[in-house]
């Protein structure tokens, strides 16, 4: 351990102090530092500064005994024990032993605290005069004492000469001129960042301790540990300890007590009171501001600390381009369970703290999460509703985060806030039946506040109420929408101003409104407002919903071109701007169902039927929910399963009265006629709707009267049949396929009274009606009289009509490229590959594989993995 050679107090010298540390067992050869460090001392200075455990000492062991060094490495590992001299006679001897320098050429290091100057130009006239190259490796040179050592370094840097190398490794920035060496391209600086193990490192290190965890939970413990390569060992040593070495990776925490015990003793413990205090209390935040430190500390010096602590690399990051900092999340668990110990009942007051530092900034989801935290529902309630939480929730805005904030919520909690919240989120899932209760809870709580509900509140009620109407909830939208307008106009315009999604939603809960009380042409007039409403990155959910439902509008009015052109639109819209599949509306998918059913290309219906079926609002909402049943009933009917066909009307349960109910009524009745059952064709259409909501369809609508008409002409009364058509054409702006039908009624009447010049005028004018929109449902459903009568028409007449559907769907089906990841995933599938396979294979996490499949299956328009391949490799794509 000691040399002959003594330091100038006449101790001896420590040898293990001149030596390079040995490469711990498991080592990885990481050649990209390796690399890294050759490529640095190719110049005079290389400097390797990271935080406590980074790697810095065995990177640099290890480039010394495994990489390509340009000559012979001299390496020093000063104590903070040591004076200047002392440092200065290890330096010395360390030359000494590798023969680089004579014995006594440069004489002791004087008495005082320096090297003196006199050393300091011998020493670098010896090193100048070295023939080849040498790398000195000062190891830790934070714990160098005072600016003398750095100062005497300096000039070794500035006057030794090409041949000296030098490689600092140290915690903290040295007191050297890096800025100035910088600028002249002479310093090579490897920092903490790269440092860090990469996923594949790490996977390395954890076989070299004998354990073997999958992808998975490599990159999850990379995550967690940042690559910091002490917590990396650590967790491999306290696996090889552990019964099931993957489980302890996938559990490992800040709290495994070796990782504690080492920041703890290395980091924490050496830092002053005040830093030490300062990162207790912080650790209640994911980022730190210094104004937020400040108010959590009740100190005014939190930004010094803070610099302090990033220069001392102490775990504590800025966050790059602003004013905030970030600590390791290990530390921070750490520092987490210091608090808790330590502070006992203060970790709440801090959070409350912050919570109202964060509403005095504007910043709504932090607010949330540290009331929250602090258990202040009312005050998170509070500051949700007057920050128009409601529309960000709705319109798709931080709603994973915020619902997971307010699922902690009690039910017991007072005000009429906290219902709206409850509410809006209930709403968000398509759970209508609980929003509205929650609703009748908030108005009566803000009956008994009365006056002292405050504009936001009133603006919230109003605004689920309209969302609502569409849902049964009460009538009147256009009230609701009014009295939505007017409340708007009492917030401060700035806030409505950030909250474009308020005006966006209620447009389109008026346009939802109408369209579910059976005014289609008011309701299309009021989703292209919507459309204009929809202005920024905050409309973009409103914006594909309306998209999707002025397609559907637009379909059942026979308007198919215009609908599938609305519905590409749709799908541009979530595609363009990533909304994410458990957001998107089922309207678009569904707009493209009717409009093939309309052209008999059932088929492509099965296709978008399916889906539509994926989408959450399908089964929820009313208008959709009845509209899926209303296609699947037809595609059942074209094929002469009219058991199916009225099951699955069946299956759609209790409508609220207006169009659903309607739209459901007219296709029972129709499912009726094809099982020869014209009585029952005819109850359907008389039978009363839900209790207070009248008939079952709207009185006088064209749709209905079409539908009693053909039940009539089935039952024998014609005559009765032909009034009810009249009454029907002469309906303000019936439906194309109404128009149709009734030229087809009237067609089959005139056949029936043996007028056929009649029904052939009649007959054109039906295909004439439908040519453009290539509308064929109709002209299949009239009969086995049509065909007779077609024969009598001029080929031409009717050539669209009877070539049947086109080869591929009519309108844009939306059939998406596949992406290389999916394209990917799916040749592993291929290969009969498993999930987990796939996911070793290509480095993915189980639940990213199943992602790609689903959108694969989604693309593809098929349900199982072995139908998507199969259709792959028609399309050559595999």
């Amino acid at each position: 351990m000691t040399a002959a050679s003594p330091t100038p107090s006449g101790d001896p010298l420590l040898a293990a102090k001149l030596s390079v540390p040995p490469v711990v067992p498991g080592l990885v050869a990481r050649r990209r530092l390796l690399d890294r460090l050759t490529k640095g001392t190719n110049g005079p200075l290389t400097l390797v500064t990271g935080p406590a455990g980074a790697g810095k000492t065995t990177a640099v062991a290890s480039w010394a005994q495994q990489g390509t060094v340009p000559g012979p490495v001299v390496w020093v590992t000063p104590d903070r024990e040591d004076s200047p001299r002392v440092f200065w006679a290890h330096v010395l001897e360390a030359f000494r032993r590798r023969l680089l320098l004579p014995d006594g050429g440069t004489g002791l290091p004087p008495a005082g605290d320096g090297a003196g100057r006199a050393l300091l130009i011998r020493f670098a006239a010896a090193l100048e005069g070295l023939a080849e190259p040498v790398v000195l490796v000062v190891d830790g040179l934070d714990k160098a004492p005072g600016r003398e050592v750095a100062a005497g370094l300096q000039f070794l840097v500035d006057h030794a000469g090409p041949a000296l190398r030098l490689l600092l490794t140290s915690r903290v920035d040295p007191l050297l001129p890096l800025h100035r060496y910088r600028a002249e391209g002479r310093l090579c600086e490897l920092r903490g960042a790269e440092l860090a193990f990469t996923p594949r490192e790490a996977a390395a290190l954890l076989r070299g301790h004998g354990l073997a965890p999958g992808a998975e939970v490599v990159a999850a413990l990379t995550r967690r540990t940042e690559g910091w390569a002490a917590g990396l060992r650590l967790c491999a040593l306290a696996g090889q300890r552990s019964g099931d070495p993957a489980g302890f990776a996938r559990s490992y925490l800040a709290s495994e007590q070796a990782v504690a015990d080492y920041l703890l003793a290395e980091v924490l413990d050496a830092q002053p009171a005040a830093a030490r205090e300062l990162l207790a209390r912080t650790s209640v935040l994911d980022q730190i501001h210094p104004e937020l430190a400040d108010a959590l500390t009740g100190r005014a010096d939190a930004e010094l600390i803070l610099d302090r602590l990033v220069r001392d690399n102490c775990f504590v990051q800025p966050v790059a381009g602003t004013r905030w900092f970030r600590v390791h999340p290990l530390f921070a668990g750490v520092l987490h369970a210091r608090l808790r110990s330590r502070w006992p009942g203060l970790e709440p007051v801090l959070h409350r703290r912050a919570a109202r530092w964060f509403a005095a900034a504007g910043q709504l989801p932090e607010t949330l999460v540290h009331a929250a935290a602090a258990g202040d529902w009312p005050y998170a309630a509070g500051e949700a509703v007057r920050q128009l939480l409601a529309g960000r929730l709705l319109a798709g805005l931080d709603e994973g985060r915020i619902d997971a904030v307010f699922s902690g919520m009690p039910a017991e909690v007072p005000g009429a806030e906290a219902a709206l919240v409850t509410a809006a989120r209930l709403l968000a899932r398509h759970d209508a039946a609980a929003a509205r209760r929650w609703v009748l809870r908030a108005e009566r709580r803000v009956r008994h506040r009365g006056a002292g509900a405050g504009p936001e509140v009133r603006l919230t009620l109003a605004l689920l109420r309209l969302l609502l109407a569409p849902h049964g909830a009460g009538s009147g939208a256009e009230a609701a929408a009014r009295r939505t307008a007017e409340l708007m106009a009492e917030v401060p315009a700035y806030r409505l101003k950030e909250h474009p999604e308020i005006e966006a939603l209620r447009c389109h809960g008026r346009a939802c409104a109408l369209l579910a009380s059976g005014r289609p042409d008011e309701a299309r007039a009021a989703f292209e407002e919507t459309v204009r409403a929809c202005t920024g990155e905050a409309t973009h959910l409103v914006r594909h919903a309306a998209w999707g439902r002025l397609a559907l509008a637009e379909a059942v009015r026979g308007e198919l071109t215009a609908a599938a052109d609305h519905a590409a639109r749709a799908h541009g819209v979530a595609e363009r701007q990533g909304i994410p599949e458990d957001r998107r509306s089922g309207a678009g998918q569904l707009a493209l169902a009717t409009v093939a059913c309309e052209r008999c290309d059932f088929a492509t219906a099965r296709h978008h039927l399916a889906l539509a079926a994926e989408y959450a609002d399908t089964g929820a909402d009313p208008v959709l929910r009845a509209e899926r049943a209303v296609v699947v009933s037809r595609t059942e009917l074209a094929h002469g399963r009219w058991a199916a066909a009225s099951a699955v009307l069946d299956e759609a349960g209790p409508q609220p009265p207006g169009w659903p109910a309607g739209r459901l009524a007219v296709a029972r009745s129709a499912a009726a006629l094809a099982r020869g059952d014209p009585a029952a064709a005819l109850a359907v259409l008389h039978r009363p709707g839900p209790p207070g909501g009248g008939r079952a369809a709207v009185p006088g609508d064209a749709s209905r009267a079409v539908a009693l008409a053909l039940a009539h002409l089935a039952a024998g009364r014609p005559a009765r049949a032909l009034r009810l058509v009249a009454a029907a054409d002469a309906s303000p702006a019936p439906d194309l396929p109404d128009r149709v039908r009734i030229r087809l009624l009237r067609a089959r009447a005139a056949v029936l009274a043996g007028d056929r010049p009649t029904a052939r005028v009649l007959l054109g004018e039906a295909l004439d009606a439908a040519a453009p929109e290539q509308l064929r449902l109709p002209f299949a459903e009239a009969g086995p009289w049509l065909r007779h009568l077609l024969r009598d028409l001029p080929p031409p007449a009717a050539r669209w009509l009877t070539a049947g559907p086109p080869g591929r769907p009519a309108g844009p089906v939306l059939v998406e490229a596949l992406s290389g990841r999916e394209r990917e995933v799916l040749a592993y599938a291929a290969r009969m590959m498993s999930n987990e396979e796939i996911a070793a294979a290509l480095h993915l996490s189980v639940n990213t594989v199943k992602t790609h499949l689903r959108s694969v299956y989604r693309k593809l328009g098929t349900s199982r993995r072995r139908d998507a391949v199969e259709r792959c490799r028609e399309l050559h794509l595999l």
